[in-house]
Formats: structure tokens, sequence, C-alpha cells
């Protein structure tokens, strides 16, 4: 446990004399830390140091949990507000906090290359920590990546635009009509977030494809992820996230 909290950790494969960057991976709702190791991992190869905590609403552990519904429904979008899930937020707040003033953590970890990464409503949680949410911004957040988020408070509120760190956002043409639909339509996420900005749909790809129970999609959600997070956190320059798969629709950049 990292402060109080159930935490999953992937350390680089390859010990390493620096510090490294981290990546914190905030799950779905009823997810948990662990839905998605087929990336988590891959990051942790790439000389990532990914952490993973469980949420309140996690599953792991407790299967009644699959009764309780949402805080608020979501498709209610317009009585969400900041107050919504800020105990998501609140764990990746108190995480980071943790690692800081832990001796041993903290000699490990490059303090300026942090990234999160969302999944569901875990990328509606990744985005208000990256400022979509006003009253949530964490600082050290230098680039987010949300995959099939949850981000339409967001756009309804119209404060995607205060978002001030490099996004990209994934979704699928078989996704739920509450995720990819709202980032992919005119005036929706992608194009009321400011540059840099990216979007990558994957063909017929439904919600659960950025998870371990499907593995149609892995191959190609790897590689975009590392190609953003190379550039954002390493500084690898390359053009690698415009390259195209038979399985992407639309791979957008700004």
């Amino acid at each position: 446990q990292i402060a109080g909290l159930k935490v999953s950790v992937w350390r680089p494969r390859q010990p390493h004399q620096d510090r490294v960057p981290l990546v914190i991976f905030s799950h779905g709702f009823h997810g948990s830390s662990t839905q998605s190791t087929f990336l988590t991992q891959a990051l942790a190869e790439e000389g990532y140091l990914v952490m993973a905590p469980n949420h309140a609403d996690s599953l792991k552990g407790a299967f009644y949990k699959l009764f309780i519904l949402p805080e608020v429904a979501f498709s209610l979008p317009d009585n969400w507000t900041d107050s919504t899930y800020r105990d998501r937020a609140s764990d990746i707040n108190r995480l980071i906090m943790a690692l800081e003033n832990d001796r041993q953590w903290s000699a490990q970890i490059d303090w300026a290359n942090i990234a999160l990464i969302g999944h569901s409503l875990g990328g509606y949680t990744t985005l208000g920590l990256a400022g979509a949410w006003p009253t949530w911004r964490q600082p050290r957040i230098r680039a987010v990546i949300a995959l099939s988020p949850y981000v339409t408070p967001f756009v309804r509120n119209h404060t995607l635009s205060g978002l001030n760190i490099p996004v990209m956002y994934q979704g699928g043409t078989a996704d739920s009509w509450l995720t990819t639909s709202w980032v992919r339509r005119p005036g929706g996420a992608y194009d009321q977030t400011p540059s840099p900005s990216y979007y990558v749909e994957f063909k017929r790809a439904g919600h659960f494809a950025w998870t371990d129970l499907t593995a149609g999609y892995h191959e190609e959600i790897r590689f975009y992820c590392l190609c953003f997070l190379n550039r954002y956190l390493k500084n690898q320059q390359s053009t690698c996230i415009d390259r195209g798969f038979p399985d992407v629709s639309d791979v957008r950049s700004k």
C-alpha cells in the first residue's frame, strides 16, 4: 500500500541509474488497477515507472460493488460538477504526495515528467486533474492520455479549453455513445482541447478494447501511447503519432 491505497506497480525492466518518468493509470468505473496490464507492462518495459491505484469504485475483491450505481448517472452529464468523483482525484494527489515524501520512491522518479493515463471514468479523472475541472488541476502533470473517456461534463461546460498540457484521446467506432462520440463529434472534446492534442480512433473497437478483456487492438494502442509519451516525457521527436494502421479509422493532430 502507498498512502493508504492499494497500488499496483510496474518497474522498468532494466535497472536505471537515473530517475525515470512516472505514469499513473486510473481505471474505469468498476474496473481495477490491473485491468489493462497489456499497456502498463509495456510502459514499464519502455523505461517508465507505472503505478495504478484502486479507486473506491473498483470491483477488486468486492464484487458486491457491481450493484452500486455511479455517484451521478452517466446519462445526466449536466448534473456532474467538480464534486463528482473528487475522491478519485484525491487518490492520485495523495499518491503523488506520498511518493514525493518517501525518500526511496522520490529518488527514482523524474519529477519533471509525470503523465496520467485513464480509461473511461479514469479518463474523466485524468482530464479533470489536467485542468478540465480547474479546482482539480495537479501542476505536476505534464501529459495525459484519455482512453475511451467519459468527457461529456467537460464538453457541456466548455472547460477543456483550459487544458495547457499535451492530450491524446483514443476511441472506437463501436464504443459507447457516452464516450467516443463526445470526443470526435464537431465541437466535442477533441475540438475543444487546445494544441497539442491528438485523436486516434480504432475500427469496430468497443469500450473494453483498452482492457485485458479484449486483445484485438492492443498492439496499436501500445504503439500510439508510447509514441505520445516518448515525445512529451522523453523528448523523442518523431512523426510516429501520425502513422496509420489497417484497424485505425481516424488519426488527428493539432
